[in-house]
């Protein structure tokens, strides 16, 4: 385990994180024993040709992706998380990391504050006429798109193309004459209904439709709840590929038609069938230059919230098959390794960012903000090298930390890691605080708070926070200076323990387990913070030294610095 007695000041941070932080998400899962899939050694296997999943074990929901030349595009769902739907860029589908966001507050003043469940769901990601295309679906304001010549960025601003309540997941499709559509699915919450998906046809520039829209699927006998759909063409057919079924449990249909307005015949090609992968379903196809075909789809974990795995597909009598059929019936099933694509090429410094020491003048791209972020709400060029969070109160009703839109997080990216930080904590008011948080629809903090004159720790939990529910007091002790070490463990289950450190001495447990949940359509995540009382004006801080995230080796074990 990480040793307690180290020593945090700058070196110790740059040795920490180029020691420790290296570990790919791809590569720390380890290979089955057994192994599914068509076209696998069948003696034995060589793990060196092999690729493992989850490719992504980060909540990266909803993932559509796209090829252009040699590089791969991918972007997911954000909801009411700003800076607003992540890209990430991979060379050979397996190694992945971000490079840019596409939205950086969302077009609407109710996203000031948290607004769970909400905003940004599954939007779509296309390359036309030299320029990348997204567009997505906000289920309470309707269909917006961006697009930029750089998948980095920057990104136009959202243009709102239909003020519409209702409509979501939106998939653009610009046809072999140039006439350009859009297909998209239907909110039950606000439309009343589900399980159809709608064909609209749409200007060249992707502002405005030109129709009310053509029903093209109605999936409530056999496939309830379709939706996501993604529209490709192919030897004459057109398809939309869209997942049924639900999150947790569900499947991914297949639509085919020789007219683009149906009828379309259906079939389920990816299933859970036997194996532990629950719910495969929503992604991408993508074909690569030597012509194989691939899919990347989500899994439902619960707290760690939808990763990402990646699925070999074959066409026969133009129709895909994803995954392995390893009962025959026709349908495939997912698969946790299988020969690496040709693109594979072993990059083991390609990696999702996650810890950060805070040198840039701009947070990390792993860092997304609760709400809509203002630029007042911290800093980075104050304390070079530290991130400084000051103490506001911007919620409106504080019912608890789960109304506060200034919390900066990030996913979980691992079933076990440890998360380390140092905090130096600056109040002004009684009632400041600030800390580290692990945050669903329920949430678990360590912080410092100030009382009277006196400093504490308090390690505290809220259940049900996403209800108005008060936070509840597990374990306090005063603390001498108020600049300690804090960590966070998340050991399976996504069962998480606190401790400090201080005066590097060795961590000292407080509180109680807490067993992480998911957010509203998300999730959970880990976070910093500094606020204040909502009746109180605070000119306080928390400077935060670093934010070091350990990811399990391949023996299972949490190893720090020797």
């Amino acid at each position: 385990m990480l040793k307690a007695n180290l020593q945090y000041n700058k070196p110790f941070r740059s040795v920490f994180l180029t020691r420790l932080i290296s570990l790919s998400i791809s590569t720390v899962m380890l290979i089955p024993s057994v192994l599914s899939g068509e076209s696998l050694p069948q003696t034995n296997p060589n793990p060196e040709t092999l690729y493992c999943n989850p490719i992504i074990f980060a909540d990266y929901s909803d993932p559509d992706v796209i090829r252009v030349n040699d590089d791969f595009y991918l972007i997911s769902s954000s909801f009411t998380n700003t800076p607003a739907i992540p890209v990430l860029h991979s060379t050979d589908l397996v190694h992945w990391q971000l490079i840019g966001h596409a939205v950086d507050n969302l077009p609407d003043a109710r996203y000031n504050s948290p607004q769970p469940g909400q905003g940004i769901w599954a939007p779509s990601l296309r390359y036309h006429n030299g320029e990348y295309w997204i567009f997505y679906g906000d289920p309470d304001l309707g269909i917006f798109m961006t697009k930029s010549k750089n998948p980095a960025g920057p990104w136009e601003n959202p243009v709102l193309v239909k003020s519409v309540k209702g409509w979501i997941d939106p998939c653009p499709f610009w046809d072999d004459d140039g006439q350009a559509y859009l297909v998209h699915a239907w909110a039950k919450s606000r439309a009343g209904f589900n399980g159809i998906l709608t064909l609209n046809k749409m200007s060249l520039d992707g502002t405005q439709f030109l129709d009310e829209g053509v029903a093209v699927f109605e999936g409530a006998t056999n496939h309830p709840t379709i939706e996501g759909p993604k529209m490709y063409k192919r030897n004459g057919y057109y398809y939309i590929f869209a997942p049924a079924g639900g999150v947790t449990n569900g499947w991914q249909t297949v639509l085919r038609s020789p007219n683009i307005y149906g009828p379309y015949e259906a079939r389920i090609v990816l299933e859970q069938g036997s194996t532990a992968i629950n719910g495969p379903h929503q992604g991408a196809w993508i074909e690569t230059t030597d012509g194989d075909s691939w899919f990347i789809h989500f899994q439902d974990k619960d707290a760690y919230g939808r990763i990402a795995h990646l699925q070999p597909m074959y066409w026969k009598d133009d129709w895909p098959l994803i995954g392995v059929d390893q009962d025959g019936n026709g349908i495939g099933e997912p698969v946790m390794s299988y020969r690496r694509p040709k693109t594979f090429h072993s990059k083991t410094d390609i990696n999702i960012q996650t810890s950060d020491d805070f040198t840039a003048e701009v947070p990390g791209l792993q860092w997304q903000w609760r709400a809509n972020h203002k630029p007042e709400r911290f800093s980075l060029t104050a304390n070079p090298g530290r991130l400084r969070l000051f103490a506001m109160n911007p919620a409106s009703v504080l019912n608890n930390l789960g109304d506060l839109p200034n919390i900066i997080t990030q996913k979980f990216p691992s079933e076990e890691l440890e998360i380390v930080t140092k905090i130096s904590f600056h109040s002004d008011a009684e009632g400041d605080q600030a800390g580290l948080i692990i945050i669903g629809t329920d949430y678990a903090v360590l912080k410092i708070v100030r009382q009277k004159n006196e400093y504490l720790l308090v390690q505290a939990d809220c259940l049900s926070a996403d209800k108005g529910h008060p936070e509840i007091i597990r374990e306090k002790v005063k603390i001498d200076h108020p600049d300690p070490v804090l960590k966070v463990a998340v050991g399976r289950n996504a069962v998480c323990t606190f401790s400090y450190s201080q005066d590097r001495k060795p961590f000292i447990p407080i509180g109680r387990a807490f067993p992480a949940v998911k957010g509203k359509w998300v999730g959970a995540q880990v976070g910093l913070f500094a606020t204040t009382l909502s009746e109180k004006k605070s000119a306080g801080y928390a400077d935060f030294d670093f934010f070091h995230v350990i990811i399990p080796e391949k023996t299972g074990s949490l190893k720090g610095p020797e």
